[in-house]
């Protein structure tokens, strides 16, 4: 996805509170032009999680390490799989086939909240809200009558994977789309690497999703999925795919322009999102990319 101007500022204002509380002016000055650099040279292309790649590279270089998110990882994690039977409960009261579906779609997409990257401050009491409300959130009808008939079609689904915690609720979604389409073959796709809180295999595992369907990391640190960054299976199985849902707002900025059937479920959690979507903020968008207008 194109850079937008407003896209630019933020990641300046991110890059400059990650260095805020260091003493060292001479280095912090040394730091932000380097990363002012990054976006000063990258390519039309070229997305905000993939420029964030480049200047978390460079981050370490001045000041080791940056924060891990083990403890928050673990808490939300936990958090989500405390929740899974009762969610679970919500979205099979529905009774149809459609309304189970629909509803597996609103929980999924209200889990997309728990973004440490997107927002200064995740908090309980705003998720538990909702996911409180997610049942009685809109799904276009139009995409949801388009994602009904593709998945009727379709022999490979791949599902790409963002937060953590979050994947509890696309576990859920997952396991329905399995039981209403026993031929559809699903492969999930997390980060192949740690960056920011986003879910790897290991949370993949923590929460059961590797006993459900086949799951594989994407060989890289990206907060998105960057093709030219794939690993060789990550790769062939997104070409390979009759179909692709893409969880949050960081796929979206990296995959977007291509081409491919790809249905994206997201809240909006920025200003430059609920915009050019017409959202207020923490509304969900589900949307193929052929409708997509940005």
């Amino acid at each position: 996805m194109k850079l937008s101007a407003m896209c630019i500022r933020c990641l300046m204002d991110r890059q400059e509170e990650k260095v805020r509380e260091y003493e060292d002016e001479e280095k912090k000055s040394a730091y932000l032009k380097e990363a002012a650099g990054i976006i000063a040279s990258s390519k039309e292309g070229d997305s905000a999680p993939y420029l964030v790649f480049q200047m978390n590279q460079a981050y370490e270089r001045f000041f080791g390490k940056f924060m891990d998110y083990k403890k928050e990882k673990k808490e939300f994690n936990s958090l989500m799989l405390d929740l899974e039977k009762e969610l679970e409960e919500k979205i099979r009261s529905g009774g149809s086939r459609e309304e189970i579906l629909r509803n597996a779609i609103n929980y999924a997409r209200s889990g997309n909240y728990i973004d440490f990257g997107a927002l200064s401050h995740v908090e309980k009491e705003e998720l538990m809200e909702l996911l409180r409300k997610a049942g009685e959130e809109d799904v276009d009808g139009h995409t949801f009558d388009a994602f009904r008939k593709d998945l009727d079609k379709a022999k490979e689904l791949v599902y790409l994977t963002d937060n953590c915690g979050e994947i509890v609720a696309d576990k859920l979604l997952v396991k329905v789309l399995k039981e209403q389409y026993p031929d559809l073959n699903i492969t999930v796709m997390v980060r192949g690497m740690e960056v920011l809180n986003d879910a790897v295999m290991a949370d993949a595992e923590e929460v059961g999703l590797t006993k459900l369907v086949k799951v594989i990391g994407n060989g890289n640190g990206v907060a998105g999925t960057q093709m030219d960054l794939l690993s060789e299976e990550a790769r062939e199985a997104i070409e390979k795919a009759d179909l692709i849902i893409s969880k949050g707002q960081g796929n979206f900025e990296t995959i977007y322009g291509g081409g491919r059937n790809i249905y994206y479920l997201f809240l909006c959690k920025c200003a430059w999102f609920s915009d050019r979507f017409g959202m207020e903020r923490l509304k969900g968008v589900f949307i193929n990319e052929k409708d997509v207008r940005v």
